[in-house]
């Protein structure tokens, strides 16, 4: 299928509220990772949103985001077109308002995420109107995410020492002033490594800003930062209040990693010389009788073992997020 657009992305955050639903938005810095989203998104029939960060798009860019944003959003298109699922990119906890705009320009993603949420609500206010009115302006066909609150932790360089909670009342003003189409919202999660057991969720909070936004006649998705601990039960609970994007990142971070150490830990002489044996590696062991298995050390062949790891971790939260067998395009 296509790499889809703005327009096309709305229809299915529709899809998710009237059926319950969530998109598990998936952050990616390199392709392993975005190809086994796609395999594991494509096993179980469900769309797939790719997320790419100001640092992602940067560190992909080899420290030109714009660069990075080009490779990336072609590397996704190619790859795309060999599933028949929808696929779709939200640029993640956006800042820099150049970047922005080049975003837009390129016509690569399907949406994209002002996060001035560390700012006062004014601010706020301000910042997320000004992407929404830029959009307008340039009649782009992407969806705008704004956040109100503060999640605790870090992500992509923006660090919040504790939560402030999200205010249903000041949701339904932020969202009538600046007119963004989702709505990230501050209900006990947390950025980075966390545990489940030890977060303050309040899905009665998600309730109540899900409650207020309808009263005043707003139907805005909304958006779950910081997910990665959040377990299988207590994510469900929260999909129940109008959440329909579901991030995660830490989550395959790990899995990448781990995937790679339990792979190397299998057979470490295959890699590192055994004790005794001199570690020449500037002459390839040239004069020792040891040398190294290609057949471990290939990166491919770890490549393919991360991408099988990513596609049955998100395979399964697909299950849990209730977007398995949703997919408009299959």
């Amino acid at each position: 299928m296509p790499f889809y657009r703005g327009n096309e992305l709305a229809k299915v955050y529709d899809d998710a509220l009237d059926e319950g639903f969530g998109l598990i938005a998936s952050n990616i810095a390199e392709p392993n990772v975005m190809m086994g989203l796609m395999e594991g998104a494509a096993r179980e029939n469900s769309d797939l949103l790719l997320q790419l960060s100001g640092g992602a798009a940067t560190f992909a860019g080899n420290e030109d985001p714009v660069s990075g944003l080009k490779a990336m959003g072609t590397y996704i298109e190619s790859i795309a077109e060999q599933y028949d699922i929808g696929v779709f990119l939200n640029m993640d906890h956006q800042t820099d308002m150049d970047f922005i705009e080049a975003q837009m320009d390129l016509g690569i993603p399907s949406s994209i995420m002002i996060d001035a949420s560390h700012e006062p609500f004014e601010e706020n206010v301000e910042r997320s109107r000004e992407v929404v009115q830029m959009k307008e302006d340039k009649g782009a066909d992407v969806l705008i995410e704004a956040e109100l609150g503060q999640i605790k932790g870090v992500e992509d360089e923006i660090e919040a020492e504790e939560a402030f909670y999200t205010d249903p009342e000041q949701a339904v003003e932020f969202v009538d002033r600046t007119g963004c189409d989702l709505l990230a919202i501050s209900v006990g999660t947390q950025h980075g490594v966390a545990k489940g057991k030890d977060l303050e969720l309040r899905p009665d909070l998600a309730r109540d800003i899900r409650v207020a936004l309808r009263d005043h006649g707003l139907d805005t998705p909304l958006v779950l930062h910081g997910s990665s601990g959040v377990q299988p039960d207590q994510l469900q609970e929260m999909l129940q209040h109008g959440i329909c994007k579901v991030n995660k990142d830490t989550r395959y971070q790990y899995e990448y990693t781990r995937t790679a150490f339990d792979h190397y830990r299998e057979d470490p002489e295959a890699i590192v010389p055994p004790e005794g044996v001199e570690d020449a590696r500037d002459t390839f062991f040239n004069e020792t009788e040891w040398s190294p298995n290609k057949d471990v050390f290939d990166p491919r062949v770890v490549g393919r073992k991360i991408r099988e790891r990513i596609a049955d971790v998100h395979a399964d939260l697909t299950h849990v997020s209730g977007s398995a067998n949703q997919s408009r395009y299959v």
